[in-house]
């Protein structure tokens, strides 16, 4: 599904999708072609049969974008897409202006596995920003962007290209989430390095040598804690990211004042 929404991009003119089961492509995806905007079909995407790091490592191609969608970090083998060494590897495979994105989890985990999460992305992409997906209003999982570069969210421009009749697709598959506008997709800011380093002070690095993320996250299995990490992981986020956005002052001030009802202000 993650894949299928990036193909409806437009500007999206090459993909490639690693993928370590031959079913899930071959099987899988077309009983849920409905959700996935049937992306094993689209001429423009390449399925790779592999492992996603591995892939990444054998690999001559750089990308425009890269995003990470693993299991749960305490399945067998998944920490290893969150560990230093795996996010210094990205940072090679991306073109200039090129961007990663993460999933993180809040559901089954707890505030140690996810600090150790944001932390260890952190310290390979200090520019990153944290993006929230809440359920009823509570925190639920995370989306974190991260740059080489320092990174410019065009807001106005991003609303501009939502109206055009070729972006009907995603504006219609944003719709459907409960996002009718760019403010209301950047609504869902949630901090970055500066905000939240003193919530992030204590957390454990999670490397390819120790894996202690696996650990980590064990202890959060079957525990249902996602609001109170979000929550608590928001006390930390007092500063609107004016530098972030570039955007007319009325659609800044309307994003600012979304994010801070967003986060509860």
């Amino acid at each position: 599904m993650t894949a299928g929404a990036v193909s409806i991009d437009p500007a999206v003119e090459d993909q490639t999708i690693a993928e370590i089961e031959p079913l899930v492509p071959k099987v899988v995806a077309k009983y849920f072609g409905e959700h996935n905007f049937h992306v094993v079909d689209n001429p423009k995407v390449h399925i790779r049969i592999d492992d996603a790091r591995h892939y990444l490592l054998t690999t001559n191609e750089k990308f425009d974008a890269i995003t990470s969608d693993p299991l749960d970090p305490w399945v067998k083998g998944a920490a290893m897409l969150y560990t230093r060494e795996f996010f210094e590897l990205v940072k090679t495979k991306l073109n200039p202006g090129g961007a990663v994105t993460l999933f993180v989890q809040l559901y089954e985990s707890n505030t140690e596995a996810v600090k150790s999460e944001i932390a260890t992305f952190m310290e390979a992409f200090p520019n990153g920003v944290v993006w929230g997906n809440t359920n009823n209003g509570a925190g639920y999982d995370l989306v974190l962007l991260g740059q080489v570069e320092d990174t410019k969210i065009d807001v106005d421009a991003i609303q501009a290209r939502l109206q055009r009749p070729e972006y009907a697709p995603m504006k219609q598959s944003l719709r459907e989430i409960g996002m009718n506008s760019a403010v209301d997709l950047f609504s869902t800011y949630a901090g970055r390095k500066s905000d939240l380093a003193p919530w992030l002070q204590n957390a454990q690095i999670n490397h390819d040598r120790n894996l202690r993320l696996q650990y980590l996250a064990g202890l959060g299995l079957n525990l249902y804690q996602a609001d109170v990490i979000y929550a608590d992981m928001l006390r930390h986020v007092s500063k609107m990211p004016d530098d972030l956005f570039v955007a007319s002052e009325a659609t800044k001030q309307s994003l600012f004042s979304a994010i801070q009802r967003a986060q509860g202000r």
